[in-house]
């Protein structure tokens, strides 16, 4: 019996005008600006010759208004999945980095330091309780969907944690690679392993922001 590995392609949701003045939004619902819109469509564009059998994406707008516009003119669905929220950064949710990091100088240093065991004040999420949130739900969808081709669309912080389970890096070592705006990462499983193909394509793009590093 031949096995087929499970392959995703994982973007990040389109800019929002949060993420231009470097404000965190965590699970507040905040929607694509022009910029953000234009770079889905572009995002659709390069991948018109994949073939998805499925597409999952975050219940977050950001995400939903991305994934809408990259399957448009196709027959793929796309399926939210609370699952792939972003990180819940509990009340530093709404404030810039900057201003994070003058009103609660404490936190702030532990989420710098990425402090797997620090969970923000206000209902946030742990480091490790997010990561294996993530780690869940990708099992869940690859369970339903073995040996397909996935789209997924979600967050900045949800693709730190995939690109560390693709390449076996630490979930507290600083971060090394970039998460643009729209950008194509590729990743497979196969065999109870989640395997690295390719990450931050952004070569269709004018332009794209990347994820800030600790975030």
């Amino acid at each position: 019996m031949v096995r087929t590995a499970t392959r995703l392609c994982v973007v990040r949701h389109g800019e929002t005008t949060w993420n231009a003045e470097r404000r965190l939004q965590g699970h507040l619902d905040v929607e694509l600006n022009e910029n953000g819109l234009v770079q889905a469509e572009a995002t659709g564009r390069a991948l018109a010759g994949q073939r998805f059998s499925a597409a999952y994406c975050s219940d977050l707008q950001r995400a939903s208004m991305t994934a809408s516009r990259i399957v448009a003119g196709t027959d793929v669905v796309v399926s939210t999945h609370p699952g792939l929220r972003e990180r819940h950064y509990g009340h530093f949710q709404g404030l810039t980095y900057a201003e994070a990091s003058t009103r609660h100088p404490e936190e702030y240093a532990r989420f710098l330091d990425r402090d797997t065991a620090f969970a923000f004040s206000g209902g946030g999420e742990s480091l490790i309780a997010f990561a294996a949130r993530i780690s869940d739900t990708l099992a869940d969808i690859v369970h339903h969907h073995a040996g397909e081709q996935l789209l997924v669309v979600t967050h900045g912080g949800v693709l730190d944690v995939i690109h560390r389970l693709a390449t076996g890096k630490a979930l507290d070592s600083p971060r090394d690679f970039t998460i643009p705006n729209a950008a194509l990462n590729w990743i497979a499983h196969e065999d109870g392993q989640w395997h690295l193909i390719s990450w931050g394509d952004e070569g269709h793009l004018g332009s794209s922001l990347d994820e800030l590093a600790n975030a």
